[in-house]
């Protein structure tokens, strides 16, 4: 027993002294991380320090990162090319005091960040990559694909002034909805002729890009989720449940342009999931029919007097044009700081 008993001891130690390690070597990673952002941030300010008492324009001119940029290398070595240095200006241009850039960023993070032209996007981008603690790659994708900008679309201008303060908020069903849904990911080649159920499969096989496209919050619940009603079942596509908002979101994938029938069947599925399937501490569950084309005043009409939970959304397998998204939001903003 005493043999037992120390090994299992022994483990315990090896348990202990494993997790204190890695939670060091974290611990470590990010002060080092939060010091080369400090650092490259106080290098952009000499820079502009520099720039602006005259110097530049006095004895280098446009050479400066030039010639700052051999001498740097020549007494330090890598690191210190032009486009860095072009980076670490912009850095201080962009981010006049260093204590607003959040500590979680790292400086990739950072240069994607840069990247945005405009401070809306830009600070967009930063309130959501720390509040989902996006990967580099994470972040690349949503600003190809115009997260902010499909965010933004049928919102007010204050709407999207606070979007980009605040990032996405999610309070209500309305906030999880996109305009449209992207999903280039599947890398379904031009021109393409696919089933939904290909679809549906597609989605699946490559879930983790789609819950990134859906956004934060959602789990996966299961595909072509059986629904009884009177011996007879019907199937609805794919089942997630949001932890933020505490409630089923059932979506339905149409290749066409979604009929009037579609919408009284997501109806039928919301009271049953609603009636059969919430437990308590849940609430009401929101269905979101993903369809190519969309008629919006058939929508509209066969929608009327029906669950408010209900939302038909179009959805892409490429790319949106961002600056055809970009131009409807300037419309929006005009007068003010615009896109």
């Amino acid at each position: 027993m005493s043999n037992i008993t120390a090994t299992q001891k022994y483990e315990q130690l090896l348990v202990t002294i494993s997790s204190a390690y890695e939670a060091g070597r974290v611990r470590a990673v990010n002060a080092v991380n939060t010091e080369l952002v400090q650092t490259y941030w106080k290098i952009g300010q000499y820079i502009v320090e520099f720039e602006q008492a005259g110097m530049q324009k006095a004895d280098y001119g446009k050479g400066l990162l030039e010639q700052l940029s051999r001498d740097l290398t020549l007494q330090h070595g890598r690191g210190f090319s032009r486009s860095n240095l072009i980076r670490f200006r912009q850095f201080y241009l962009a981010y006049p005091i260093c204590a607003t850039v959040s500590h979680i960023l790292g400086w990739s993070h950072i240069v994607e960040l840069l990247k945005i032209e405009n401070a809306l996007e830009r600070e967009f981008y930063e309130k959501q990559t720390v509040s989902e603690n996006w990967s580099v790659r994470e972040l690349q994708r949503q600003k190809e694909s115009g997260l902010f900008l499909r965010l933004s679309m049928g919102k007010n201008r204050e709407e999207i002034l606070d979007l980009s303060k605040n990032g996405q908020i999610i309070e209500k069903p309305t906030d999880i909805l996109k305009d449209p849904y992207i999903f280039e990911f599947l890398k379904i080649p031009e021109p393409y002729h696919i089933a939904e159920t290909q679809l549906e499969s597609l989605l699946c096989d490559n879930l983790q890009s789609f819950l990134l496209e859906l956004g934060k919050g959602f789990t996966f619940v299961g595909r072509q989720y059986r629904v009884t009603l009177n011996n007879t079942h019907y199937k609805v596509d794919l089942v997630f449940y949001h932890r933020i908002l505490r409630c089923f979101v059932l979506i339905d994938l149409k290749i066409n342009e979604v009929k009037h029938h579609d919408i009284g069947q997501m109806n039928m599925y919301l009271g049953y999931f609603a009636n059969e399937q919430n437990i308590e501490g849940d609430n009401p569950p929101i269905g979101i029919i993903l369809s190519k084309d969309k008629d919006e005043l058939l929508v509209e009409y066969a929608t009327y007097g029906m669950n408010s939970q209900l939302f038909v959304q179009k959805y892409q397998l490429y790319l949106p044009n961002q600056d055809e998204l970009r131009r409807e939001i300037e419309e929006v903003l005009r007068g003010e700081e615009i896109i």
